[in-house]
């Protein structure tokens, strides 16, 4: 009987340590598989105090620099994205938004090229007065941010 005892306590050790192996497995393959997975965003100020690595995709937003935006071959787009304190150029090839424009909020995803931010993805506002949040706390942070008219 004392044999029996000492198997079943063997056996439940055993199928535990299997299953905190396998817990801590799958742990390590989803962080190693969401590492590119988040794209931090960042605004102009962030970029320029902490120089994203080569090749780091990331989320740029701010307000497009009044007077930046140059229409190029085909849907080649450059211009200036600003939070107020500091400023990127940016190169797109695409479509943009409809509601794209200067003096309006985007976020883009990118990477940084040589001193210029090269989107692969715009996003603008969905209507006349949304701002997205993140660029809106950032102009808050510069003193930028005007409160839209109703």
């Amino acid at each position: 009987m004392a044999g029996l005892k000492n198997l079943k306590k063997t056996r439940r050790i055993q199928v535990f340590a299997v299953a905190a192996v396998a817990l801590a497995l799958s742990t390590g393959m989803i962080g190693y598989a969401m590492r590119d997975g988040i794209n931090l965003y960042r605004d102009p100020s962030k970029v320029v105090a902490e120089p994203p690595r080569e090749g780091e995709i990331f989320r740029l937003g701010g307000l497009v620099e009044d007077g930046s935006l140059v229409r190029g071959e085909g849907t080649h787009v450059t211009f200036s994205v600003t939070d107020g304190a500091e400023t990127i150029p940016v190169t797109f090839e695409g479509v943009l938004p409809d509601l794209f424009g200067e003096n309006q909020g985007m976020i883009g995803t990118g990477s940084m090229v040589g001193g210029i931010f090269v989107a692969t993805e715009i996003l603008a506002k969905h209507d006349e007065t949304y701002m997205p949040k993140e660029v809106m706390d950032s102009l808050k942070e510069t003193g930028v941010y005007v409160e839209p008219e109703s």
